[in-house]
This record gives C-alpha cells, sequence and structure tokens, in this order.
C-alpha cells in the first residue's frame, strides 16, 4: 500500500513538473506575448518575463518589438518626364501594437513590403529625373506618408524610408556626361574671358606706368631676356622694339641741342664768313664731259 502511495505520488509529481514547464514562458525584454485562449484573444499583452500559460488551452504568440530594415526590391518605373528608371530603397519600421500586428494582417512583414514596393513605383510616376536625383528627402517624407497610412491600421509604424540607389540607362548616362561636360566648358571659357578681362586691363595699367617712365620698358626687356635664357635655348631671339629707340632717340637731343649751342656765336663778335672756293678746286671736284662718240662709215660691198 505504501509502495502504491509512493508511486502515485511520485506520477503527481511528475505530472505535475510537466504542467509547469509546458505552462512555463519567458518573454524577452524586446518581445511582446499574446495570448489566445480556445482562439480567442486575451485582454492583456504578456510583458518581458515570466509568465505561466495554461497547457493545451492557451497559446503564445511572441511579436519583436525592435525596429526591422527591410530591403525594398529594385523597382522599374518611368519618370513624369518618361525616363525609364530602376529605383531601390530600404524601409525602417517597427510594431507598436502587437495584438494588431497579430490580429489585423497575416503577416506584417510581407505586408509592408509590398505596400513599400506599390508605394516606391507609385512615387516613380509622380516625380521627375531630377527630383529623383537630387531632391530625395521630400520623396522619402512621401513615401514614408504613403506607406504609414494602411501601416498604422496593422499596428506597425513606419520609422523611415530612404531611396537607396538610381539606375539610368546608358543612353541617359552618356547624354547627362554630355551635358555636365557642356556646362563645365562653358563656366571654364567665361572664367577664361574674365581672366583675360582682368589681364587687359592691368595691361592697360602697366603700358601707362612704361610710357611715362620709359626706363622701365628696357628693364622689362632685360627681364625677359633672363626668363628666356633660362629656358637653355641654343639660339636667342631679342626682340627690339621701337620704343626703345625712340627712348635713345630722346636721351640723345639734350647733348644734341647742347652742341649746337656752343657753336652759335656770340652777340657782340660778327659771324664767321667762309672764303669762295677757287675756280681750279671746283673744276677738279667736277666731272670731266662726255665727248660724243662719232658715227661709223657705211659699209661697202665687195666687188663682184
Amino acid at each position: 500500500m505504501v509502495e502504491e502511495l509512493v508511486a502515485v505520488g511520485a506520477a503527481v509529481a511528475a505530472g505535475c513538473f510537466v504542467y509547469v514547464v509546458a505552462a512555463a514562458k519567458v518573454v524577452k525584454q524586446y518581445e511582446r506575448g499574446v495570448v489566445f485562449r480556445l482562439g480567442r484573444l486575451r485582454g492583456t499583452v504578456r510583458g518581458p518575463g515570466f509568465t505561466m500559460i495554461v497547457p493545451a488551452v492557451d497559446r503564445l504568440r511572441k511579436v519583436n518589438m525592435q525596429i526591422v530594415t527591410m530591403p525594398v526590391p529594385a523597382q522599374d518605373g518611368i519618370t513624369r518626364d518618361n525616363v525609364t528608371v530602376r529605383v531601390d530603397a530600404v524601409i525602417y519600421f517597427k510594431v507598436i501594437d502587437a495584438s494588431d500586428a497579430i490580429v489585423q494582417v497575416e503577416d506584417y512583414r510581407f505586408a509592408v513590403s509590398q505596400m513599400a514596393q506599390t508605394s516606391l513605383r507609385s512615387i516613380i510616376g509622380k516625380s521627375d529625373l531630377d527630383d529623383l536625383l537630387s531632391n530625395r528627402e521630400k520623396l522619402n517624407q512621401g513615401l514614408e506618408l504613403m506607406i504609414d497610412s494602411p501601416a498604422m491600421g496593422w499596428g506597425v509604424q513606419i520609422d523611415r524610408v530612404e531611396i537607396k540607389d538610381v539606375s539610368l540607362p546608358e543612353a541617359m548616362k552618356r547624354s547627362m556626361a554630355r551635358q555636365a561636360e557642356a556646362d563645365r566648358e562653358r563656366r571654364a571659357r567665361v572664367i577664361n574671358a574674365d581672366a583675360e578681362l582682368q589681364a587687359s586691363k592691368k595691361l592697360a595699367e602697366a603700358a601707362g606706368v612704361m610710357s611715362e617712365q620709359p626706363a622701365a620698358l628696357q628693364l622689362r626687356l632685360l627681364q625677359t631676356v633672363v626668363a628666356v635664357a633660362a629656358e637653355k635655348n641654343s639660339t636667342l631671339v631679342l626682340p627690339f622694339p621701337v620704343e626703345l629707340l625712340r627712348f635713345l632717340e630722346r636721351a640723345q637731343q639734350p647733348a644734341s641741342s647742347g652742341q649746337s649751342q656752343i657753336a652759335q656765336p656770340t652777340s657782340g663778335e660778327p659771324p664767321s664768313v667762309e672764303p669762295p672756293a677757287r675756280a681750279e678746286e671746283q673744276e677738279a671736284l667736277e666731272p670731266p664731259p662726255v665727248q660724243p662718240v662719232p658715227p661709223l662709215p657705211p659699209a661697202v660691198p665687195p666687188a663682184a
């Protein structure tokens, strides 16, 4: 009898242990537990920690409350300005209501993924190519609003949506490259013209200074010679400007005027008059006259 009681007690203890093991559940910190009792949703959501359910009667579903990073597959579309593009994105979302995420939608991850793809194709058709390439912040906000509106009924909150890459056709890439090259060439020409204008102004100022100080032109010539000689050339071409000749002519004018002043007689003395040259000297200086050549006699024909 005692042995039978011990065996029954052991069986009951084993059954209690099995029941406790089956009923004991642990919910992690980033999870929430949703309990269904005989298919009916229990009103309270189990928080993190140790919890108990009724085995074979209750069913516990754990829902992850962390932020989920989901890539959106690349979608092909035509922009509003008729350009074919291929755009992919990434979406960040989290579950804010564990009960709605289990009851309102069959698979909230798949639903969010499909909604993101549909919204991405829709936003491509409403946007221009320039907006997709440069104004992505506005497109990200619009895409987030389009996905977040139906997701709120699923107990899901869209945290952020980002467009990752925009793929263009090769022909469009070449056209954009030519456009960018033409724009850079235009800016280079404008900058070059501006530099030429500034250089011409500086050269005009330098010419004004050199016209006032002619010695500056000679110094500049010497600097040019030094610069050319530094190239180690075998032949040196030295420019000789006309302005330098004028400078030398102006430098000689004071000396010639001083000599003319010395040659002039004083007011008290009569001017000297040179005697005329003698007739013999004039005849010696004059060339001799040319004598005319007499004509030749006519030729006499020979006798027959």
